[in-house]
């Protein structure tokens, strides 16, 4: 089995990255266990931070890494939070004050204009020089309401209602989440690719 850090210290995402990769050849290692603190993301898009958070982990640790960037778009606040998403209601603030921001910013929106996607980036390095990232991504759309539902998921899932499921993202089981969420959707995409690459 291949050792690969995960340039992440985000729970939600460590549970999702280990469920999604439990059936595959890649031994995940968060950071956390190597003592690898968390990269700045200075980038201005997904990729880059992606890309910032992946070398780091590699340089540091010695080990092929993947990295991911994600956040939520909200089409009627022009995209934002985008790459904001984590840190929308200020630095070091957690998912409930992110939540209740997004909330807020929403009060005046009509429900029918609440178009959001999520977006997720996902790169794999072999090493922190790696001229040639593996880069998969993943998009998925809903629309948003303002009463937060549902204890599953982290994030904003509790008011991203899944086109299609009658639902919001924190009501879903974590298989089905997998299935359809921008997270999944990426992974799938990113180990398409490292089976290709590795034969």
């Amino acid at each position: 089995m291949t050792r690969v850090v995960l340039a992440s210290g985000n729970p939600g995402k460590l549970r999702e990255f280990g469920e999604l990769l439990a059936d595959v050849g890649l031994q995940v290692v968060p950071q956390s266990q190597l003592g690898i603190d968390t990269a700045a993301e200075t980038g201005l898009t997904f990729i880059e931070n992606a890309l910032l958070k992946a070398r780091h982990a590699a340089r540091e640790s010695g080990l092929p890494a993947l990295a991911d960037d994600s956040g939520i778009s909200v089409d009627a606040l022009d995209g934002a939070p985008g790459i904001y998403s984590a840190r929308y209601a200020g630095a070091g603030a957690g998912d409930q004050a992110n939540l209740d921001k997004l909330i807020a910013a929403l009060r005046d929106v009509p429900a029918d204009q609440r178009t959001a996607h999520y977006y997720c980036v996902i790169v794999y390095l072999q090493h922190a020089a790696d001229p040639t990232p593996l880069v998969a991504t993943g998009r998925w759309h809903g629309h948003l309401i303002t009463d937060p539902r549902g204890g599953n998921g982290f994030g904003y899932d509790p008011i991203f209602y899944v086109t299609g499921e009658d639902c919001t993202a924190a009501e879903l089981e974590p298989a089905r989440k997998n299935q359809l969420s921008h997270r999944g959707q990426a992974l799938r995409a990113l180990l398409a690719q490292l089976r290709d690459a590795h034969g």
